[in-house]
């Protein structure tokens, strides 16, 4: 199943580990996930990204961000903490994605506004089918905000 509807959706992964990255990458592409992926580093590259700071100056607004938890600067905790914070972000939906099963780690992630919470599968074939079940959800069956988009 290809996901894709209407214009291209922005996709930002929020995520430290190249290796990760790429998997992420490789598994929209495996997946058929149509959208637009862009890359932050850690969660204040994100914030800059997010608020078209710095070399993010042209960014586009994101209608998902894939979170990992477990950064260097700021962790997704603290990213996930800002961005709900802030009324020009906190609509845009994020979707936890990391390597921690641990319950208060689940549980956090949802109080401080997660929408989501994967946790990333060790087998490549079922990374891929996970990414490509997040891209058919948040793309396919839900109705994102778009006014930016205009």
């Amino acid at each position: 199943m290809t996901v894709e509807i209407g214009q291209p959706f922005d996709l930002l992964l929020v995520e430290d580990e190249p290796a990760d990255y790429h998997l992420v990458r490789m598994a929209l592409k495996e997946g058929k996930v149509l959208c637009n992926l862009h890359h932050a580093e850690d969660g204040i590259d994100a914030l800059e990204f997010l608020r078209n700071q710095g070399a993010h100056a042209d960014a586009p607004r994101p209608d998902l961000i894939l979170l990992d938890l477990n950064m260097p600067r700021m962790d997704g905790r603290e990213f996930l903490a800002e961005l709900k914070g802030d009324e020009t972000l906190q609509q845009i939906p994020v979707v936890v994605l990391t390597t921690s099963e641990v319950e208060r780690d689940v549980v956090a992630s949802y109080r401080l506004g997660a929408s989501g919470y994967v946790t990333k599968p060790v087998d490549m074939d079922q990374f891929i089918d996970a990414i490509r079940q997040v891209g058919v959800y948040w793309f396919s069956l839900t109705r994102l905000p778009r006014e930016d988009k205009d």
